[in-house]
């Protein structure tokens, strides 16, 4: 069995350099794992290895839960909820501290670009960490309940115990934050396994909540497979709760899997979300928002504006401004290159599979309008580019329309009165988000009622909020993150009835 350390050094094209963690993070120390297992973790801009990180299997599991257990039952759960709170706040404190790094590491695995993405993600995990803080404070507040004056009736609110959570690749630090923060917060302890493509953001958040002062065992990170590591995690008999964000077909993976105990779940899952422009909005702006909203971070968005509906007497003005817009504002290049605002695609896997949709889509009929392919200027680089690509004229039963593509794709189509706006938009399996651009507030309103999402934003786009529920309806996912609801994903009630008179 090879050994390899668990720390090693890494520079990133703008010059700086660190010593990264590159073991499991169990009961507070860097470990290998059991196997000694790595993986290789790439840089999507050259396509270079960065480093190897251990990858857990089902040992490694066991052991992260056993400390999740034991440190939720003498470590996390004595504490106040004030001082649960301090403990994140000086979490929130410390990543805006160390914020340009932490983008740096962000930027370097998943492909974003550092200065207008990934410092973004960041700043809004501090900000996630601190609101929660906040909540903490009141986690296990519960109410009296008026029922009989003979009886005291109240409730208590109450901690799952240890909990899991599985996060994507697209958003490292934010949606390690949107599960993590609540779930200490609410009094859990919790074993995260990362992605195997993006890993070195938690690895380093590690640190952070150390020095934060974490008590040993309540957080446990881990990296591994979904079939090994993640099957493990998720069917653990001593796991009650469990949060997911990805794929919706890991998604029911993951929900039998929680059959086993009857686990605990929230899902956010995948979406295809509708953007309609309606022809008294403000082209111009539309036009802005609708191109921010699916090609930035690449398009690798679950809540990617990717089927934009135009109503017929503008389409044709749409399509010709939108180009335009899109051709010159959106570069791509070098996550680390000055005046990039599109990266890589995070894997070769992932950008050929947004390679097939995008052949899928001419092969169907689709005008491609701009893109398709990668940009003459990166074509000798061995990185995962693909240009941002505009399909025009589409029909709702192509691939490209129906299916999540996770990439810098969108399809155009046209509409004719409200009624075909609301039919399209829900015309789908996903309920992630859905956008509507309009003057006319009665209009709006309308389409928020009628529309089968999750969340709606007017005349703007991509503009979640901490203080916010978030999550879909249909396919997109179970459950919501971020809020108060966040926070209440991750605690159980407990009714208390007490009889005072004593008599029957």
């Amino acid at each position: 069995m090879m050994s390899y350390p668990t720390q090693v050094k890494i520079t990133v094209p703008n010059g700086n350099h660190w010593n990264q963690k590159t073991g499991l993070f169990i009961n507070n120390e860097f470990v290998p794992s059991s196997t000694g297992e790595t993986i290789e973790v790439e840089d999507p801009g050259t396509g270079n290895s960065i480093c190897s990180v251990y990858l857990a299997d089902k040992e490694d599991i066991d052991k992260a839960v056993a400390a999740a257990k034991e440190a939720f039952d003498k470590a996390w759960t004595p504490l106040s909820g004030k001082q649960r709170g301090d403990i994140l706040y000086k979490l929130a404190e410390l990543f805006r501290e160390n914020s340009s790094h932490l983008a740096d590491l962000e930027a370097l695995e998943s492909g974003k670009t550092k200065n207008n993405n990934a410092i973004g993600d960041v700043l809004h995990s501090a900000d996630v960490y601190q609101y929660y803080a906040g909540l903490a404070v009141t986690a296990k507040d519960g109410k009296t309940i008026e029922t009989d004056p003979s009886k005291l009736t109240y409730t208590i609110t109450e901690p799952y115990g240890v909990c899991a959570a599985v996060i994507a690749w697209n958003f490292p630090c934010s949606t390690f934050a949107w599960k993590v923060a609540p779930c200490l917060a609410a009094g859990n302890t919790i074993v995260v396994k990362t992605s195997e493509l993006t890993p070195l953001s938690a690895l380093y958040t590690c640190e952070l909540f150390k020095e934060a002062g974490l008590p040993a065992g309540c957080l446990n990170v881990t990296c591994g497979s979904g079939k090994t590591a993640g099957a493990a995690l998720t069917e653990h008999l001593d796991v009650m709760k469990v949060s997911f964000t990805g794929s919706t077909a890991v998604g029911r993976q993951i929900q039998v899997g929680a059959s086993t105990n009857l686990k605990a779940c929230t899902l956010e899952c995948g979406g295809k979300s509708p953007l309609v422009v309606y022809d008294d909005a403000d082209l111009e702006q539309a036009v802005k928002w609708a191109a921010l909203g699916i090609f930035f971070n690449k398009g690798e968005i679950c809540t990617a504006s990717s089927r934009i509906y135009v109503q017929d007497n503008i389409y044709d003005q749409f399509i010709s401004k939108y180009a335009k817009h899109v051709e010159e504002n959106y570069i791509q290049g070098s996550q680390f290159t000055e005046g990039v605002n599109v990266g890589p695609q995070v894997s070769a896997a992932q950008k050929q599979r947004v390679m097939n949709y995008i052949q899928s889509g001419i092969d169907e009929g689709a005008r491609l309008v701009l893109g398709g392919k990668t940009p003459e200027s990166l074509s000798s680089s061995k990185g995962h580019y693909i240009a941002p690509t505009i399909f025009a004229d589409c029909n709702q039963k192509m691939k490209i329309v129906q299916e999540e593509i996770f990439g810098p794709v969108v399809t155009i189509s046209k509409f004719h009165t409200d009624e075909e706006a609301i039919k399209l938009s829900n015309d789908c399996v996903y309920g992630l988000a859905a956008y509507v651009f309009t003057k006319d507030i009665k209009r709006s309103q309308n389409y928020i009622r009628a529309v089968q999402s999750g969340q709606v934003w007017v005349n703007i786009t991509f503009a979640a909020d901490f203080r916010v529920p978030f999550g879909g309806y249909k396919m997109s996912g179970v459950g919501r993150e971020l809020g108060e609801a966040g926070m209440a994903a991750f605690q159980q009630t407990k009714a208390v009835h007490i009889n005072l008179s004593g008599h029957l």
